[in-house]
C-alpha cells in the first residue's frame, strides 16, 4: 500500500503538475470518443496502448472482455454502453482481447470452475457460444492452441452480444456507430483488428517485420491461419 501511496505522490509532481490545463478541462466533463472494452488483465492497459490521453477513452473492464447478450444484462456492462452512446454519443466501439487470456483458459475448464469459482463459472457462460464454436471445430487441438484461437472468437462473439443492444443497433441503422475488434499481443505489442468484409484478423501495421505473430513452436500454419481469420466457423 506505502508504495501506491507514494505513487500518487509521484503523479501529482510529475504528471498533474505539468499538465494543469488538461486536467482543468476534465474537471468540466469529459468527452471520450471511443468505448473500449477489454479484459480486466493487469498486463493490459489501454490508454498505453493506444497512447491515449485522460478523457479520451472510455473503458469497460472485466474478465475476458464480455459483453453478456441485452436479455441477460443485469450488470454494469450494460448500463455503461448505453450511457456511453446515449449520453456521452460516442461512436466508436473496440472490443480487445489478448494473448495468454485466463478467462480463456478458464472456458475449458468450466467444471472444475463450478465447484473452486461459481462467481468465475456463471460469468463465462457469457462466453459459451465462443467455447461451442472451438470445442466442436478444433478436435485435435491442445489446451495452448485453443484459448489461441478462443481469444479470437470470443471477440467476435462479444461483438455479437454487442449487437444485441438497441441502442447499438440504433445507432448502427444511422450510421453513427462503428465497432472494431481487436487483439492484442502482450509479447510484442502488436495488435490484429478484425476486418468482417475478409472474415480476417489482419496486423494494425503494415509493415512485414511487424505483422507476424510471435514464433511458437506447438501452433501448426494452418492453426496460425485461423487466428488471423478469428473463427473457425
Amino acid at each position: 500500500m506505502q508504495e501506491l501511496i507514494e505513487g500518487v505522490r509521484d503523479f501529482r509532481n510529475r504528471y498533474f503538475c505539468t499538465h494543469q490545463d488538461l486536467f482543468e478541462q476534465l474537471a468540466k466533463g469529459q468527452h471520450p470518443k471511443v468505448l473500449f472494452i477489454t479484459c480486466s488483465d493487469s498486463r493490459i492497459d489501454p490508454n498505453m496502448l493506444v497512447d491515449a490521453d485522460l478523457g479520451e477513452l472510455f473503458v469497460i473492464r472485466n474478465a475476458g472482455n464480455i459483453v453478456p447478450h441485452y436479455s441477460n444484462s443485469k450488470g454494469g456492462e450494460g448500463a455503461t454502453i448505453e450511457y456511453a452512446l446515449k449520453a456521452l454519443e460516442v461512436d466508436e466501439v473496440i472490443v480487445c482481447g489478448h494473448t495468454h487470456c485466463g478467462a480463456m483458459k478458464g472456458l475449458f475448464k468450466l467444471e472444475k470452475l463450478k465447484k473452486e469459482m461459481p462467481l468465475v463459472y456463471e460469468w463465462l457462460l457469457h462466453a459459451e457460444e465462443t467455447r461451442r464454436v472451438i470445442k466442436d471445430k478444433c478436435t485435435t487441438c491442445n489446451e495452448e492452441e485453443l484459448v489461441e484461437l478462443a481469444v479470437a472468437e470470443n471477440v467476435l462473439t462479444q461483438l455479437e452480444n454487442l449487437r444485441s443492444y438497441p441502442i447499438v443497433q440504433e445507432k448502427l441503422r444511422a450510421g453513427k456507430l462503428n465497432l472494431y475488434g481487436w487483439i492484442y499481443d502482450i509479447e510484442t505489442g502488436n495488435v490484429l483488428i478484425y476486418n468482417p468484409d475478409r472474415g480476417q484478423f489482419l496486423p494494425a501495421f503494415t509493415d512485414p517485420a511487424i505483422c507476424e505473430l510471435p514464433v511458437r513452436s506447438w501452433i501448426a500454419p494452418e492453426q496460425q491461419d485461423r487466428i488471423y481469420r478469428g473463427s473457425t466457423r
